[in-house]
């Protein structure tokens, strides 16, 4: 809990710098938002600097738990491992648990035969992540043992499940989009994708996929 601590001393902080700005503000001739800075300044003291500290805290305080609830929660344990994002937890028992990697800035969990259980954005370093699975008995890779089955997606790309194309077409627009639902959208389709056995990276804006069984070998290679 210690981002909403940190932005509450942000917070507190933005208050007093609030407060200075207003008063150089009010000494200026011509200044932008120069009638609100005096109304602001009009607060006696020490009610003016009380205010705002509490204001500012409070709004860190705020914005933190926003913070906190968007973020990924990783608990790691020898039974299970359970991911909770905006408050919706998603547990993976022992067995089912082949291994996790970090697959750049995603924790990635497999399947004990390869298939993707899960791919989720994570902040955490690398070597906290490694350290939290391999402590509770966890196997623990330091790069995705399929990446070379990933192929490059382009549209209608033939071998793939009824659906799936169309599923990656979506996807490729909400790539490029900017608005603040398009990460939920990606993950969204992402799992759709995964339920048909296909998982999808990204790499620098493009696609790459593979399917829940292995590419077969061809024969002299």
């Amino acid at each position: 809990m210690w981002l909403p601590l940190a932005f509450a001393v942000l917070g507190a902080g933005a208050g007093l710098v609030v407060k200075y700005l207003a008063q150089w503000l009010v000494t200026l001739p011509k200044a932008p938002f120069k009638e609100p800075a005096e109304l602001l300044t009009r607060i006696p003291e020490p009610w003016l600097t009380l205010g705002l500290l509490v204001v500012g805290t409070v709004l860190g305080v705020v914005l933190g738990l926003i913070v906190l609830h968007e973020e990924l929660t990783v608990r790691v344990s020898g039974d299970e491992v359970r991911l909770t994002r905006k408050g919706e937890p998603s547990t993976f028992a022992r067995a089912e648990i082949g291994m996790a990697f970090r697959d750049h800035k995603e924790l990635v969990l497999l399947g004990p035969d390869g298939a993707q259980l899960t791919c989720e954005p994570c902040d955490f370093a690398e070597r906290r992540l490694a350290s939290a699975f391999t402590r509770h008995g966890h196997r623990w890779a330091e790069q995705d043992p399929h990446a070379a089955d990933f192929r490059l997606w382009v549209p209608d790309t033939p071998g793939l499940p009824t659906g799936a194309d169309a599923l990656l077409k979506a996807r490729a627009k909400a790539l490029t989009r900017k608005e603040s639902n398009a990460d939920e959208d990606r993950r969204e389709l992402r799992a759709e994708l995964a339920r048909l056995g296909v998982y999808v990276r990204d790499e620098k804006g493009r696609q790459y996929w593979r399917s829940a069984r292995r590419p077969p070998v061809r024969a002299g290679s």
